[in-house]
Order: structure tokens, then sequence, then C-alpha cells
């Protein structure tokens, strides 16, 4: 997918191809920050997450992390129906496949998700005019 996105603009003659990425296996570790679970590599140098290693070996790098890619806020029921879970007081929590943790305030009845994505960049090399 990625390589035909890059064709794609090899072809209308873009320089750059800049990809919003959501780490796979981030939602394994939503007590980890973002910037510490990027830095976590393999032993062969490439990023431990595998969709992010998808990228790297491509030859894309990291430009930035969005930190609030996707803001979530609704009610508590709402929040207790999709995760399948009781928020019985106030606080963060850990909700399976979110990234990071869900503040639940009761005293507002209201939960809040911010998800973070990471915005990679690729070169796209435009192909030669003969």
């Amino acid at each position: 997918m990625v390589e035909a996105l890059k064709a794609v603009g090899a072809q209308h003659r873009l320089a750059d191809l800049i990809v919003p990425v959501r780490p796979s296996h981030k939602s394994r570790y939503p007590l980890v920050p973002m910037e510490r679970y990027l830095a976590w590599v393999n032993a062969d140098g490439l990023p431990f997450d595998p969709w992010v290693r998808v990228h790297a070996r491509l030859g894309a790098s990291t430009l930035w992390i969005a930190p609030r890619s996707m803001v979530i806020t609704a009610m508590v029921t709402e929040w207790e129906e999709w995760a399948q879970m009781r928020f019985p007081e106030s606080g963060s929590y850990v909700v399976p496949g979110a990234l990071q943790l869900v503040a639940i305030d009761r005293a507002t009845d209201e939960g809040r998700y911010e998800e973070p994505n990471v915005w990679m960049h690729h070169r796209v090399v435009p192909p030669r005019v003969t």
C-alpha cells in the first residue's frame, strides 16, 4: 500500500509522502508515553512496533508525534458500553485497544480519550524524464 502511494506520488512528480501512522502494538503499552515507545528498537536496530517498522524498512523517518490526532469525549455510560467495563470512580483507566489512558470524570459525567499518532516522511523519487 505504501509503495503504491509512493508510486502515485512519483507519477505526479511529488517529492514527499507524509503518512499518519497508528502504531499497531502501542495499545499493549498504554502506560508508556509515545516518545519512549517509538524509541524502542529490535536487535537489528529497526523500530519495535511492526507498523512503524514497515515504514522504516521503506525508508521513512519520523517527523513528529501528534499528541491528539483523535479526541473522543462521551458520557461515562457510553464509555462503559464501548469498553465493556465499569468506571466506578474518577480517574485514568486502561481500556482495551486504546493507545493511552482514558480519563473518567464522574462529576461531569465525561470520559475523554486523546489518541496520539506518528507522522512519518517517505521521500518519493520521481521518474526520470528521458
